[in-house]
């Protein structure tokens, strides 16, 4: 474990322009004129839109915006590091308390302070993370390897963390999601206060502005304002940067960059974050037989669909749910081989074809079109797919984990968050319906496994199981991509959650 470290062409249309208007209008400096003033002022185009926005930052969060917020406004105990290792940030140790690595010792820093002065105690710690755990089916579960009714505080700056099962991953565990808030606070409808790098002084469910909190315990951001606008439209985000509305264009449509390559804008590209995985589930026909989900595992054109897809900012998947996880093996990779896969259809019954029903949305970028695609290059294959395009609004609660054949959507979580919250036999989303006992107990052993280089084999070695015998297609990965003005330096370039700290980003002379 490490401590922190700090780390074109123009577009028209109604929608971009409306985007463009919202950002001129983002507090007092969307117009420039502060900036003019010298102040050092990031404006950030966010995923976002109001009806999902929410203040509560331990609850299910929807919008990147909000994301953004909540990582500059509360501190967290720790964050993603380099190659999968842990940062500690709020917390100065993260330690088991014996060889049984169920109780962990957490300490704190002891110079970290709420926005109104008071200081960041162990209380407030376990109250936020209890706080995280009963709004679990909001979150997807996201802690609940923990039992923190269980937890208990030692002093003013050390808590004891229980896990439910010996787990030698608390601190990666910790990461992140950790936001921490004042012992009691209950009402969230409006923000409540936080101990981060910045302050929030004006805002709403389109833009907040943010104020540099010069009493944080960090290494001081050298930005002294950031402003942060949600919009939906990923064109629309990258128009306010061509169009020198904002700074920071977050999660861009690859057809954009294709068209700003070579002129002056900056692309970060972070890899292995986008995945809209063909989930088939388990306990439904025809997928509950092993030979049809290996023959729709042979029948994908993985090359044609990064290209088309995601045109080209990505990799090839090799049928693994979490490849950018440190703990993700090296396998031979799975090629097209449509012969194979006729005959496996014909051994399971299907050899007059079969007929199957696929669903996909238009929630993210390319998911309808993964869809169509693959209905095609499972058509060359013998079967007869009908591509069902459900609305946004209802697809996550309806469709997601209920339909026996449909598009998901993963971005670049770890291994073990995904075991926990959609692949062991008590998961909150087990979507796929893979529900082995002894698969859990492996999982169990893993984690309990103190030795890194051991449980890596050991988590490797399950992956590879669900690879070849799990509900997953996962025939490739696409690059998260942030458009930037030439001046911005630092922006994170990791995978998953490391996008939401931006608090060492600068701008340069």
């Amino acid at each position: 474990m490490k401590t922190h470290r700090p780390s074109g062409r123009r577009r028209s249309g109604a929608a971009l322009l409306a985007a463009v208007l919202l950002l001129s209008g983002c507090g007092g400096a969307g117009d420039g004129t502060e900036a003019e003033a010298g102040v050092a002022l990031l404006r950030y185009a966010a995923v976002g839109t109001p009806a999902t926005a929410t203040n509560d930052p331990h609850g299910g969060v929807g919008n990147e915006s909000d994301s953004l917020r909540f990582g500059l406004v509360y501190d967290v105990l720790a964050v993603p590091g380099e190659d999968g290792e842990t940062e500690l940030r709020l917390a100065s140790s993260i330690e088991p308390v014996d060889e049984e690595l169920v109780e962990w010792t957490v300490r704190l820093r002891p110079d970290a302070v709420f926005s109104d002065g008071s200081p960041v105690r162990a209380a407030d710690v376990l109250f936020s993370l209890r706080r995280i755990e009963d709004k679990a089916a909001e979150n997807f579960g996201r802690l609940g390897m923990f039992d923190f009714s269980a937890s208990e505080v030692v002093d003013e700056h050390t808590l004891t963390v229980v896990a439910r099962k010996p787990y030698a991953e608390v601190p990666r565990a910790l990461e992140s999601v950790t936001f921490v808030v004042p012992e009691g606070s209950d009402d969230f409808t409006e923000p409540v206060i936080g101990s981060g790098p910045f302050t929030l002084v004006e805002g709403g469910a389109e833009s907040a502005v943010l104020e540099r909190n010069d009493d944080w315990w960090g290494p001081a951001p050298e930005l002294e304002r950031v402003e942060i606008s949600a919009v939906a439209d990923p064109r629309a985000r990258a128009q306010a940067v061509i169009a020198g509305q904002a700074d920071v264009a977050g999660s861009v449509d690859p057809a954009t960059v294709r068209e700003v390559e070579g002129d002056d804008w900056q692309v970060v590209r972070r890899p292995s974050v986008t995945m809209y995985p063909f989930v088939m589930r388990l306990d439904t026909e025809p997928f509950d037989d092993p030979d049809v989900r290996e023959a729709f595992r042979l029948a994908v054109d993985r090359d044609k669909l990064v290209e088309t897809v995601f045109l080209g900012y990505g990799q090839v998947g090799n049928d693994l749910i979490a490849p950018a996880d440190p703990s993700s093996p090296e396998t031979a990779q799975r090629e097209r081989d449509l012969e194979r896969a006729r005959e496996l259809l014909e051994e399971a019954g299907h050899g007059d074809g079969l007929e199957v029903v696929l669903h996909t949305t238009t929630s993210y970028p390319g998911m309808d079109t993964a869809a169509t695609l693959y209905a095609e290059q499972l058509a060359e294959a013998g079967v007869t797919v009908e591509v069902r395009t459900d609305p946004p609004d209802t697809y996550w609660t309806d469709v997601f984990a209920q339909e026996s054949f449909y598009t998901g959507f993963y971005g670049g979580i770890p291994f073990t968050d995904v075991a926990t919250v959609a692949l062991l036999s008590d998961a909150p989303t087990n979507e796929t319906a893979w529900r082995r006992p002894e698969w859990d107990e492996g999982f169990d052993e893993a984690l309990a496994t103190a030795d890194q280089e051991k449980r890596t084999a050991l988590l490797g070695g399950l992956q590879e199981e669900l690879r070849d015998e799990g509900g997953y297609v996962v025939w490739g990965t696409g690059d998260g991509l942030d458009l930037a003005a030439p001046n911005v330096a630092g922006l994170p370039d990791g995978p998953g959650f490391d996008k939401m700290f931006i608090d060492q980003v600068r701008l340069a002379d």
